[in-house]
């Protein structure tokens, strides 16, 4: 890669508001109209495959104080209760959906998000695990993880995770310099995370990984080159550096983000610019948009294979084609359908004391949703879009699938982003930084789209 051809006015021409694809189409386009109704149908179809496996998400919304940066759905409390109380709700959204698809369906990835997993006491995340176990056939060798926070990442708390089964575990650090930490409201020492990162070697968890962000206020080249030193010391088997998106209008919280020193676009683009550079030149492998793994990790050998997946977890190897999700704001995406949890508290709680499940919105895939989204997910996870894809799944010629985005691709192959060859499309290294661009020209609902505000910006 030649240093001319990643100038800052091709960044700029670049760089504009663009969805990250965790799904297709994305959720602003889903419908209010979607309902438990949709869902239950959905469910229904996934009970008429019985050995097909499924993949589980717990959304756990709650934080001893919210980052003043954080974009998840969390709620700030300090009180116990507050959390049985939901627990109890989540218990009520299982049975309703395993009384429609039955128990005992076979897991193979189950991941805990938030908020703030590791804010249960242990006797609460006895009892979380004890009500999937109890419902579904969690495998053994599956992928279970979960997310943690250092600063209250007490021993007996990763003790129990990794007691009940847990074999990979992210620790949020965003930044090492006190500056920044200041500026983002999440004030959290070195020592902090050294110890919480010591204890879950020790525990034996299979994969401990570190959680970056870039383009936070306060950083600069040489403060974030510090960090990602700091990083390599602990050798992390992954590393995920990922964008920080600036949105209060949609995150209120942000508004105490102190961005009288945020770095600019041209600066922010060079810090994961650098950052590549520094985790690939220590041995990791670039994975995806914004996540790094060693060359023997699982995620690294996916890539090179070209079987990676991506849903609203994250990349992942697991062929799970059904995702199950609980809690608020959860998303699940199953049979063509995705479907959206209520993403106030209240709500969600009160719904399922009804005996409701809590869906409030979601969207049937169309064809040519389908068609779409499997090439997207082609191209966000490994690099290209072989053209028997379209033939295979839907008897479709590449240029019946997708000429006109063909067409608009064209300007993109002069920039050296993408390769027309033979028998695919694949991604040049440079086009690696442009990915989002490229698979927005794939996206059907864009043009329609009133808001692009609520997107970050893609580079």
């Amino acid at each position: 890669m030649k240093e001319a051809m990643l100038s800052y006015d091709l960044v700029q021409r670049y760089n504009r508001p663009g969805p990250r694809y965790t799904s297709y189409p994305t959720v602003p386009v889903w419908s209010h109209t979607f309902g438990a109704a949709d869902y239950q149908r959905a469910l229904h179809t996934l009970a008429a495959h019985p050995d097909e496996p499924i993949s589980l998400y717990v959304h756990l919304p709650f934080c001893k104080e919210r980052c003043a940066y954080c974009g998840c759905n969390a709620t700030v409390t300090r009180r116990s209760e507050v959390v049985d109380t939901y627990l109890d709700c989540v218990e009520r959204e299982l049975d309703l959906v395993t009384a429609i698809i039955g128990r005992q369906r076979r897991v193979v990835q189950l991941h805990w998000g938030g908020g703030t997993p590791n804010f249960l006491t242990p006797a609460q995340t006895r009892r979380l695990f004890g009500l999937l176990a109890s419902r579904f056939d969690i495998a053994p060798d599956g992928e279970i993880s979960v997310e943690a926070d250092p600063r209250i990442g007490s021993r007996e708390r990763f003790e129990v995770l990794h007691e009940l089964g847990f074999n990979r575990i992210s620790l949020g650090v965003q930044d090492f310099e006190s500056t920044v930490q200041v500026a983002i409201g999440r004030l959290q020492s070195a020592d902090q995370t050294t110890a919480a990162y010591a204890v879950c070697r020790e525990l034996g968890f299979d994969s401990v990984n570190l959680d970056l962000v870039y383009g936070l206020p306060g950083q600069t080249a040489s403060s974030f080159e510090r960090t990602l030193k700091q990083i390599l010391a602990l050798a992390p088997d992954r590393i995920a550096c990922f964008s920080y998106a600036h949105m209060p209008t949609f995150r209120p919280n942000q508004k105490r983000v102190d961005t009288s020193f945020m770095p600019t676009p041209h600066e922010k683009f060079e810090f994961f610019k650098v950052s590549i550079e520094t985790l690939t030149g220590a041995g990791y492998e670039w994975i995806g948009m914004d996540h790094f793994a060693r060359s023997e990790d699982e995620l690294a050998v996916a890539t090179r294979e070209r079987r990676l997946h991506r849903n609203f977890m994250g990349y992942t190897t697991q062929p799970a084609s059904h995702l199950l999700a609980f809690g608020m704001s959860a998303i699940g995406d199953l049979t063509g359908f995705y479907a959206q949890n209520d993403v106030k508290l209240g709500q969600y709680q009160r719904s399922l004391q009804a005996g409701q499940l809590p869906v409030v919105r979601g969207h049937q895939l169309s064809r040519d949703d389908q068609l779409r989204r499997k090439a997207i997910n082609a191209l966000m996870c490994n690099f290209e879009l072989p053209y028997q894809l379209t033939v295979s799944e839907f008897g479709l010629s590449v240029d019946e699938a997708f000429g006109d985005v063909l067409e608009r691709l064209r300007p993109f192959a002069d920039e050296g982003f993408v390769d027309f060859g033979v028998d695919r499309i694949s991604i040049t290294h440079l086009g690696r930084f442009f990915i989002r661009n490229i698979c927005m020209e794939f996206d059907a609902y864009l043009k329609t789209e009133t808001n692009p505000a609520r997107f970050s910006k893609t580079i």
